[in-house]
């Protein structure tokens, strides 16, 4: 149940302020309310939602300066696992790695930016998996979903899927010369690359929102 929550938040099928109604996802689920009761407890403890008295359960908001927080924590992460992976990433591993960017070459192509955010996702996931440290995997999962909306939302626009898909070959490249100081650096600037847009894209929004419309 927390699994299919989450899925749905990520997926951005649930937007940050929405509120979740246990009955409703029971039934949506064929299942009793108890178990999303405590799918609800535990999306809690992981940052994505929030249980306010009276009221409800609803999909967590991220403050922009939390978000920010998170990608400098994430910036952090990556490059260790950047400089990881340069010393130790099998040829099976880096296969792997490649098949995914291949996937989202396609989604590109096909103009899936829904599919590509999941594969992006799953790439870094990937990645910090492939690392072998597992407190550290734990940490960075915890962490980018708190921060997957604004993802989302940095993906979005004009030429940012083909320039993104290009930065993820850059980083197999990068991880594929086996030297860790290339290879931390690679990922470290693309993640602050995304923290980055996180800070545009939160400026156009004030602007529109901040901009007269027309009688």
């Amino acid at each position: 149940v927390q699994q299919e929550v989450e899925r749905r938040i990520l997926a951005g099928e649930l937007a940050p302020g929405d509120k979740l109604i246990e009955a409703a996802i029971a039934e949506s689920l064929g299942i009793s309310r108890g178990p999303v009761r405590e799918a609800f407890r535990m999306l809690e403890e992981a940052g994505l939602v929030r249980q306010e008295k009276n009221r409800g359960v609803f999909v967590r908001h991220i403050p922009l300066d939390e978000a920010l927080e998170i990608y400098d924590l994430r910036a952090m992460m990556d490059e260790s696992v950047g400089r990881l992976l340069a010393e130790k990433i099998t040829p099976e591993q880096l296969k792997a790695a490649r098949a995914m960017v291949d996937a989202m070459e396609r989604a590109v192509k096909a103009g899936d930016a829904d599919s590509y955010h999941l594969l992006n996702l799953q790439f870094h996931d990937r990645l910090v998996e492939m690392a072998g440290n597992r407190k550290l995997a734990m940490i960075y999962r915890k962490l980018v979903k708190e921060i997957a909306l604004f993802r989302r939302l940095n993906l979005a626009g004009q030429n940012v899927l083909p320039e993104s898909a290009h930065a993820h070959w850059a980083i197999l490249e990068a991880i594929k010369s086996g030297n860790p100081e290339v290879a931390g650096r690679a990922m470290f600037e693309h993640a602050m690359g995304s923290r980055n847009r996180t800070i545009e894209n939160d400026e156009l929004r004030r602007r529109a929102d901040t901009t007269p419309t027309e009688s």
